[in-house]
């Protein structure tokens, strides 16, 4: 079996110092050298097939050069970008995401966090974070450096980065508002989130500020943020009677729900209902008729968590901003019209 290479054999062949050679390849420390040098002690690296002992270097340092990533269900398509957003600061500097799915089960979580711990994670970005997470906030008082991305915990300390949810709501509203549109009926994400909440606070508010009533047979509250849930909302909107000319759902799989449920019922959509949703999921502008919605910054969201997350482990002292809010942006598609003279009748 040959021999692996060590730095100690690059700074022998470039007749340079071994620390030389760790700081040519540490991404934190290559600042120091020149760009030139930098290049050809990792040209000769590679050429000489090294490749570094994280195991060693975890034991010198006391870190392991990994990160856990916390989702809530992997199949759903606002997450990929956020991953990406987190690998494109951690993967430069060194570290490792390790992805875990926690299926929007508190057991579940719990039982991964441990996972997590055991392999031994310098931090932790919480995707599938909620309101109450006790177990997430016991990380942050132990002194585990925890971000949380797209949701908040109800805990004072723990930063998060999120799309502004309620500016969102309120910009969606106001536009249906002004396309004359005033039975405005909502379908609202589960309260167990910071964005189920925040959007459902956010409608309320502003359909006081517009002025509007809004019975309580024109509010229907989602369990999850999933399309089955979307149609029993909205099958639930219909059966209350009251007749809206317009569903705004909390994400845009709860209006994709909406819109089967209104088309069995032999409902249009825009001609008899128009329906918004919230997030700009792929896609949704080539399913007929192309969803208005809120598009949010989902890439965005994971670099700036993962960010935070690097200043935390560097240094547990630095001034990090404990809300990230970022601006959301109204994509208007085929899906709201102005209202037609009745419905449902």
């Amino acid at each position: 079996m040959a021999k692996a290479v060590t730095q100690k054999d690059i700074a022998t062949a470039m007749d340079v110092h071994v620390s030389t050679v760790s700081r040519a390849l540490d991404p934190k420390l290559h600042v120091s050298l020149t760009p030139e040098l930098v290049a050809r002690i990792r040209d000769t690296a590679e050429k000489m097939g090294y490749r570094p002992n994280r195991l060693a270097a975890s034991l010198r340092t006391k870190r392991t050069m990994t990160v856990g990533l916390m989702l809530p269900d992997i199949t759903n398509t606002i997450f990929p970008p956020i991953v990406r957003g987190v690998e494109s600061i951690l993967e430069p500097l060194g570290y490792a995401p390790m992805i875990v799915n926690t299926d929007s089960d508190p057991n579940r979580e719990s039982t991964l966090i441990d996972v997590l711990l055991e392999r031994g994670v310098d931090g932790i970005i919480d995707a599938a974070v909620r309101r109450r997470d006790p177990r997430i906030v016991e990380l942050a008082q132990q002194g585990i450096p925890v971000v949380t991305a797209n949701r908040a915990v109800d805990a004072p300390g723990i930063p998060s980065v999120v799309n502004d949810d309620a500016g969102g709501i309120a910009l969606m509203l106001k536009y249906l508002f002004d396309r004359g549109h005033r039975r405005i009926a909502h379908v609202a994400g589960p309260e167990t989130l910071s964005t189920g909440r925040m959007r459902r606070t956010a409608f309320d508010a502003t359909a006081a500020e517009l002025g509007l009533e809004i019975p309580p047979e024109g509010l229907a509250a989602a369990k999850r943020f999933e399309e089955e849930e979307g149609h029993r909302c909205a099958e639930g909107l219909i059966a209350g009677g009251w007749p809206f000319t317009a569903i705004l759902c909390a994400n845009d799989r709860l209006a994709l729900g909406v819109l089967t449920a209104l088309s069995e019922h032999g409902l249009r959509c825009p001609e008899d209902v128009s329906v918004t949703g919230f997030n700009d999921i792929p896609f949704l502008d080539r399913i007929p008729p192309g969803l208005t919605t809120m598009r949010i910054q989902q890439f965005d969201v994971g670099r700036l968590s993962a960010e935070i997350l690097v200043k935390l482990m560097s240094d547990p002292s630095a001034a990090i901003p404990l809300t990230t809010i970022l601006p959301v942006t109204l994509v208007e598609r085929g899906s709201v019209t102005p209202p037609p003279n009745s419905v449902l009748t």
